[in-house]
Protein backbone atom coordinates (compact mmCIF):
# COMPACT_ATOMS: atom_id res chain seq x y z
CA UNK A 1 0.00 0.00 0.00
CA UNK A 2 1.56 3.90 -0.91
CA UNK A 3 1.71 5.97 1.47
CA UNK A 4 0.00 9.49 1.86
CA UNK A 5 1.96 11.91 0.91
CA UNK A 6 1.02 13.42 4.52
CA UNK A 7 2.48 10.47 5.94
CA UNK A 8 5.54 10.61 4.16
CA UNK A 9 6.35 13.87 4.95
CA UNK A 10 6.19 13.14 8.61
CA UNK A 11 8.75 10.21 8.41
CA UNK A 12 10.94 12.40 6.08
CA UNK A 13 10.63 15.04 9.17
CA UNK A 14 12.30 12.55 11.38
CA UNK A 15 15.26 12.22 8.83
CA UNK A 16 18.42 14.19 9.94
CA UNK A 17 18.22 17.35 7.72
CA UNK A 18 20.58 17.77 5.36
CA UNK A 19 24.00 19.91 6.22
CA UNK A 20 27.09 19.54 8.95
CA UNK A 21 26.21 18.43 12.33
CA UNK A 22 26.76 22.05 13.87
CA UNK A 23 24.32 23.66 10.87
CA UNK A 24 21.67 20.96 11.76
CA UNK A 25 21.89 21.61 15.56
CA UNK A 26 21.98 25.53 15.22
CA UNK A 27 18.55 24.54 13.14
CA UNK A 28 17.01 22.27 15.78
CA UNK A 29 14.24 24.19 18.29
CA UNK A 30 16.33 22.38 21.14
CA UNK A 31 19.08 25.57 21.02
CA UNK A 32 17.07 27.94 23.16
CA UNK A 33 16.69 25.38 25.69
CA UNK A 34 20.00 25.02 25.86
CA UNK A 35 21.06 27.97 25.96
CA UNK A 36 17.97 28.58 28.64
CA UNK A 37 20.17 26.02 30.91
CA UNK A 38 23.65 27.29 30.50
CA UNK A 39 22.45 31.06 31.61
CA UNK A 40 20.60 29.66 34.51
CA UNK A 41 23.43 27.41 35.94
CA UNK A 42 26.27 30.41 35.42
CA UNK A 43 23.41 32.80 37.17
CA UNK A 44 22.81 30.17 40.05
CA UNK A 45 26.33 29.09 40.44
CA UNK A 46 27.41 33.55 40.65
CA UNK A 47 24.34 33.95 43.35
CA UNK A 48 25.65 30.84 45.31
CA UNK A 49 28.89 28.72 45.31
CA UNK A 50 26.81 25.65 46.54
CA UNK A 51 24.86 25.30 43.22
CA UNK A 52 28.05 23.96 41.24
CA UNK A 53 29.53 22.02 44.52
CA UNK A 54 29.73 18.09 44.00
CA UNK A 55 27.28 16.65 46.49
CA UNK A 56 24.35 19.37 44.52
CA UNK A 57 25.24 17.98 41.18
CA UNK A 58 24.88 14.95 42.29
CA UNK A 59 21.46 15.81 44.37
CA UNK A 60 20.25 17.22 40.72
CA UNK A 61 21.59 14.21 38.54
CA UNK A 62 19.26 12.32 40.71
CA UNK A 63 16.63 14.34 40.80
CA UNK A 64 17.10 14.68 36.62
CA UNK A 65 16.64 11.33 36.54
CA UNK A 66 13.35 10.95 38.16
CA UNK A 67 12.05 13.85 36.79
CA UNK A 68 13.41 13.31 33.16
CA UNK A 69 12.58 9.01 33.35
CA UNK A 70 8.91 10.77 33.48
CA UNK A 71 8.90 13.35 30.87
CA UNK A 72 10.67 10.73 28.78
CA UNK A 73 8.28 8.18 28.81
CA UNK A 74 4.94 11.17 28.73
CA UNK A 75 6.98 12.63 25.37
CA UNK A 76 6.09 9.02 23.60
CA UNK A 77 2.69 9.67 23.85
CA UNK A 78 2.38 13.12 23.55
CA UNK A 79 4.35 12.50 20.01
CA UNK A 80 1.20 11.02 19.22
CA UNK A 81 -0.77 13.26 20.01
CA UNK A 82 -2.26 12.02 23.38
CA UNK A 83 -1.44 12.71 27.47
CA UNK A 84 -0.33 11.10 30.17
CA UNK A 85 -1.92 12.15 33.32
CA UNK A 86 -0.80 8.38 35.30
CA UNK A 87 2.97 9.14 35.85
CA UNK A 88 2.67 10.96 39.40
CA UNK A 89 0.24 7.87 40.83
CA UNK A 90 2.07 5.29 39.09
CA UNK A 91 5.15 6.55 40.90
CA UNK A 92 3.68 6.12 44.21
CA UNK A 93 2.25 2.87 43.10
CA UNK A 94 4.88 1.37 41.99
CA UNK A 95 6.87 2.71 45.10
CA UNK A 96 4.59 0.71 47.39
CA UNK A 97 3.70 -2.16 45.49
CA UNK A 98 7.32 -2.97 45.40
CA UNK A 99 8.07 -2.23 48.96
CA UNK A 100 4.72 -4.18 50.24
CA UNK A 101 6.07 -7.15 48.03
CA UNK A 102 9.55 -6.99 49.22
CA UNK A 103 8.81 -6.27 53.40
CA UNK A 104 5.28 -8.06 53.78
CA UNK A 105 5.22 -10.74 51.00
CA UNK A 106 9.10 -11.63 51.24
CA UNK A 107 10.18 -11.20 47.77
CA UNK A 108 13.90 -10.84 47.30
CA UNK A 109 14.32 -7.34 46.04
CA UNK A 110 14.99 -8.26 42.04
CA UNK A 111 11.57 -10.02 42.18
CA UNK A 112 9.75 -7.06 43.88
CA UNK A 113 11.45 -4.62 41.76
CA UNK A 114 10.70 -6.78 38.27
CA UNK A 115 7.15 -7.25 39.53
CA UNK A 116 6.87 -3.09 39.62
CA UNK A 117 8.18 -2.44 36.00
CA UNK A 118 5.76 -5.54 35.34
CA UNK A 119 2.91 -3.63 36.72
CA UNK A 120 3.63 -0.39 34.99
CA UNK A 121 3.66 -2.38 31.33
CA UNK A 122 0.47 -3.73 32.85
CA UNK A 123 -1.20 -0.47 33.56
CA UNK A 124 0.34 0.57 29.93
CA UNK A 125 -1.64 -2.07 28.45
CA UNK A 126 -4.81 -0.96 30.25
CA UNK A 127 -4.44 2.52 29.14
CA UNK A 128 -3.40 1.89 25.37
CA UNK A 129 -6.94 -0.66 24.88
CA UNK A 130 -8.63 2.04 26.76
CA UNK A 131 -7.86 4.62 24.58
CA UNK A 132 -7.16 2.77 20.72
CA UNK A 133 -10.17 -0.22 21.27
CA UNK A 134 -12.89 1.15 23.51
CA UNK A 135 -11.92 4.78 22.32
CA UNK A 136 -11.83 6.47 25.73
CA UNK A 137 -9.66 9.61 25.03
CA UNK A 138 -6.04 9.71 26.86
CA UNK A 139 -7.12 12.59 29.34
CA UNK A 140 -10.20 10.65 30.95
CA UNK A 141 -8.02 7.14 30.65
CA UNK A 142 -5.33 8.72 32.44
CA UNK A 143 -7.22 10.81 34.68
CA UNK A 144 -9.05 7.45 35.82
CA UNK A 145 -5.54 6.11 36.98
CA UNK A 146 -4.35 9.23 38.27
CA UNK A 147 -7.36 8.65 40.87
CA UNK A 148 -7.21 4.95 41.40
CA UNK A 149 -3.34 4.04 41.44
CA UNK A 150 -3.21 6.74 44.27
CA UNK A 151 -6.31 5.63 46.26
CA UNK A 152 -4.33 1.57 45.90
CA UNK A 153 -1.18 2.83 46.85
CA UNK A 154 -2.80 4.49 50.01
CA UNK A 155 -5.08 1.40 50.57
CA UNK A 156 -2.14 -0.94 50.58
CA UNK A 157 -0.21 1.16 53.34
CA UNK A 158 -3.06 2.96 55.47
CA UNK A 159 -1.53 6.22 54.44
CA UNK A 160 1.52 4.59 56.39
CA UNK A 161 5.08 4.43 54.84
CA UNK A 162 6.20 0.98 54.43
CA UNK A 163 9.95 0.80 55.72
CA UNK A 164 12.75 -2.18 56.03
CA UNK A 165 12.98 -2.57 52.08
CA UNK A 166 16.36 -4.12 50.67
CA UNK A 167 19.68 -3.70 49.92
CA UNK A 168 18.15 -3.65 46.06
CA UNK A 169 16.19 -0.83 46.21
CA UNK A 170 19.43 1.66 47.98
CA UNK A 171 21.58 -0.04 45.77
CA UNK A 172 19.75 1.19 42.72
CA UNK A 173 18.72 4.61 44.28
CA UNK A 174 22.20 5.17 45.90
CA UNK A 175 24.87 3.52 43.91
CA UNK A 176 27.68 5.60 42.71
CA UNK A 177 29.53 4.85 39.75
CA UNK A 178 32.52 7.22 39.09
CA UNK A 179 31.11 10.07 41.34
CA UNK A 180 28.38 9.71 38.86
CA UNK A 181 24.70 8.79 40.63
CA UNK A 182 23.44 5.23 38.75
CA UNK A 183 20.03 6.56 38.48
CA UNK A 184 21.76 9.74 36.35
CA UNK A 185 23.50 6.82 34.20
CA UNK A 186 20.35 4.93 33.43
CA UNK A 187 18.79 8.19 32.56
CA UNK A 188 21.13 8.77 30.06
CA UNK A 189 20.89 5.54 28.74
CA UNK A 190 16.95 5.36 28.39
CA UNK A 191 17.73 8.70 26.66
CA UNK A 192 19.95 6.94 24.10
CA UNK A 193 17.94 3.75 23.47
CA UNK A 194 14.62 6.21 22.42
CA UNK A 195 16.51 8.37 20.71
CA UNK A 196 17.71 5.51 18.25
CA UNK A 197 14.15 4.06 18.68
CA UNK A 198 12.65 7.06 17.55
CA UNK A 199 14.96 8.74 14.93
CA UNK A 200 16.88 5.97 13.68
CA UNK A 201 14.07 3.16 13.32
CA UNK A 202 10.98 2.19 10.99
CA UNK A 203 8.37 1.94 13.69
CA UNK A 204 9.79 4.97 15.59
CA UNK A 205 9.32 7.07 12.42
CA UNK A 206 5.69 5.23 12.44
CA UNK A 207 4.92 7.40 16.18
CA UNK A 208 5.18 10.67 14.51
CA UNK A 209 2.72 10.16 11.60
CA UNK A 210 0.75 8.76 14.04
CA UNK A 211 1.02 12.35 15.88
CA UNK A 212 0.78 13.84 12.46
CA UNK A 213 -2.10 12.25 11.17
CA UNK A 214 -3.33 9.05 12.78
CA UNK A 215 -6.36 8.25 9.95
CA UNK A 216 -3.93 9.24 7.12
CA UNK A 217 -1.37 6.99 9.20
CA UNK A 218 -3.63 4.26 9.26
CA UNK A 219 -4.96 4.52 5.60
CA UNK A 220 -1.20 4.20 4.63
CA UNK A 221 -0.85 0.89 6.59
CA UNK A 222 1.04 1.69 9.58
CA UNK A 223 -0.69 -0.21 12.63
CA UNK A 224 -1.44 2.76 14.31
CA UNK A 225 -3.16 1.06 17.21
CA UNK A 226 -0.27 -0.86 18.44
CA UNK A 227 1.94 2.39 18.18
CA UNK A 228 -0.23 4.14 20.61
CA UNK A 229 -0.43 1.39 22.67
CA UNK A 230 2.86 1.17 23.12
CA UNK A 231 4.01 4.86 23.68
CA UNK A 232 1.53 4.24 26.65
CA UNK A 233 3.59 0.99 27.96
CA UNK A 234 6.53 3.23 27.44
CA UNK A 235 5.13 5.82 29.57
CA UNK A 236 3.87 3.73 32.62
CA UNK A 237 6.66 1.59 32.36
CA UNK A 238 9.06 4.74 32.67
CA UNK A 239 7.04 5.78 35.71
CA UNK A 240 7.33 2.43 37.82
CA UNK A 241 10.86 2.52 37.22
CA UNK A 242 10.89 6.35 39.05
CA UNK A 243 8.75 4.25 41.91
CA UNK A 244 11.27 1.95 42.36
CA UNK A 245 13.90 4.31 42.37
CA UNK A 246 12.50 6.82 44.81
CA UNK A 247 11.85 4.01 46.82
CA UNK A 248 15.60 3.06 47.30
CA UNK A 249 16.51 6.74 47.35
CA UNK A 250 14.18 7.25 50.55
CA UNK A 251 14.37 3.94 51.93
CA UNK A 252 10.64 3.65 52.08
CA UNK A 253 7.81 3.39 50.05
CA UNK A 254 5.99 6.90 50.67
CA UNK A 255 2.04 6.95 49.20
CA UNK A 256 2.47 10.73 48.89
CA UNK A 257 5.09 11.09 46.55
CA UNK A 258 4.30 11.79 43.19
CA UNK A 259 1.95 14.41 43.59
CA UNK A 260 2.37 16.78 40.77
CA UNK A 261 4.54 15.21 39.82
CA UNK A 262 2.99 14.73 36.37
CA UNK A 263 2.91 18.92 35.83
CA UNK A 264 6.98 18.59 35.99
CA UNK A 265 7.11 15.78 33.30
CA UNK A 266 4.80 16.91 30.68
CA UNK A 267 6.75 20.30 31.50
CA UNK A 268 9.68 19.22 31.06
CA UNK A 269 8.40 17.51 27.32
CA UNK A 270 6.90 20.97 26.62
CA UNK A 271 9.57 22.98 27.18
CA UNK A 272 12.00 20.80 25.28
CA UNK A 273 9.75 21.36 21.86
CA UNK A 274 6.90 18.36 22.44
CA UNK A 275 4.43 19.37 20.75
CA UNK A 276 0.81 19.41 22.75
CA UNK A 277 -0.77 18.45 19.26
CA UNK A 278 1.42 15.54 18.21
CA UNK A 279 4.32 14.56 15.45
CA UNK A 280 6.76 16.82 16.62
CA UNK A 281 9.79 16.80 19.43
CA UNK A 282 13.13 15.04 19.81
CA UNK A 283 15.02 13.30 22.62
CA UNK A 284 17.02 15.99 22.87
CA UNK A 285 14.59 18.14 23.74
CA UNK A 286 13.43 16.42 26.80
CA UNK A 287 16.27 15.99 28.28
CA UNK A 288 17.08 19.35 28.08
CA UNK A 289 13.58 20.49 29.31
CA UNK A 290 14.10 18.34 32.19
CA UNK A 291 17.87 19.82 33.09
CA UNK A 292 16.44 23.74 32.84
CA UNK A 293 13.52 22.53 35.66
CA UNK A 294 15.97 20.63 37.64
CA UNK A 295 18.20 23.78 37.21
CA UNK A 296 15.01 25.63 38.54
CA UNK A 297 14.06 23.80 41.53
CA UNK A 298 17.55 23.40 43.02
CA UNK A 299 18.60 27.24 42.39
CA UNK A 300 15.43 28.17 44.42
CA UNK A 301 15.78 25.86 46.72
CA UNK A 302 19.68 26.79 47.40
CA UNK A 303 18.96 30.72 47.47
CA UNK A 304 15.56 29.56 50.03
CA UNK A 305 13.27 30.48 47.59
CA UNK A 306 9.57 29.27 49.56
CA UNK A 307 8.23 26.49 48.06
CA UNK A 308 4.97 28.48 46.91
CA UNK A 309 6.86 30.39 44.50
CA UNK A 310 8.62 26.83 43.11
CA UNK A 311 4.94 26.23 42.07
CA UNK A 312 4.63 29.62 40.67
CA UNK A 313 7.70 29.79 38.77
CA UNK A 314 7.08 26.30 37.10
CA UNK A 315 3.19 27.76 36.23
CA UNK A 316 4.86 30.22 34.33
CA UNK A 317 7.65 28.50 32.51
CA UNK A 318 4.68 25.99 31.55
CA UNK A 319 2.57 28.67 30.40
CA UNK A 320 5.79 30.20 28.33
CA UNK A 321 6.43 26.68 27.01
CA UNK A 322 2.49 26.39 26.01
CA UNK A 323 2.71 29.70 23.95
CA UNK A 324 5.85 29.16 22.13
CA UNK A 325 4.56 25.41 21.13
CA UNK A 326 1.62 27.25 19.71
CA UNK A 327 2.97 30.18 17.78
CA UNK A 328 5.81 27.44 16.76
CA UNK A 329 2.63 25.37 15.12
CA UNK A 330 1.24 28.68 13.83
CA UNK A 331 3.99 29.24 12.01
CA UNK A 332 4.44 26.08 10.61
CA UNK A 333 0.60 26.03 9.00
CA UNK A 334 1.42 29.38 7.21
CA UNK A 335 4.36 27.74 6.09
CA UNK A 336 2.54 24.84 4.83
CA UNK A 337 0.19 27.06 3.07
Amino acid sequence: MTQSPTVQQRLDDSEPPPGTAVTRFLRGQEVGVIAAVVVLFVVFSTASGNFASTANLQTMGVDLAQYGLLALGVSFVMLTGGIDLSVGSVVAFSAVWSAWLNVHAGLPGSVAIAAALLTGVAIGLVHGFAVTAIGVPPFVTTLVTLVMARGAALAITAGFPIDGIGTAFTDLAQLRVAGVPLPTLIFAVACVIAWLFLERTYPGRQVYAVGGNAEAARLAGIRTNRRIILTYVVSSTCAAAVGVMVAGRLGVGQPSIGTGWELYAIAAAVIGGISLTGGIGRVLGVGFGAILLVCINSGLVILHVSPYYQQIVLGAVLAIAIVTDRLRARSSERKQR
